[in-house]
């Protein structure tokens, strides 16, 4: 008895080969040219009710620092630093969060080494 395979299984050969290495391609150039529109991106957060705003890149880099003189308080240097940290952390996560939703549309959400 021989057993059947379902249809489009097997018996493709160097075909199916070579259509998977078409769509690898294709997959590769579209997270290239999802990267290179990322990475001029700018995300910009705030922290302590808009004292302190920090923007960043998709290239994951801060790019300002912005503080409103009335938070700069000599005697309190660590809340300034803890606000200027919250900034830049919620500017780099939402950054972050953009590109593994572009990335994981393309990609079904496969972690693919090298890929990006």
């Amino acid at each position: 008895m021989k057993a059947r395979l379902p249809q489009g299984v097997g018996g493709g050969g160097v075909g199916n080969l070579q259509q998977l290495a078409r769509q690898a391609q294709k997959m590769q150039e579209r997270m290239e040219q999802i990267t290179a529109e990322l990475e001029v991106k700018e995300y910009t957060a705030a922290s302590g009710g808009g004292a302190v705003k920090a923007t960043v890149t998709g290239k994951m880099e801060v790019k300002s620092v912005e503080i409103e003189p009335d938070v700069i308080d000599p005697d309190d240097a660590e809340m300034l630093g803890d606000l200027v940290t919250a900034a830049v952390n919620e500017a780099l996560s939402a950054a972050a969060a953009e590109r593994e939703e572009k990335v994981g549309a393309i990609s079904g959400g496969m972690n693919i080494p090298g890929m990006f």
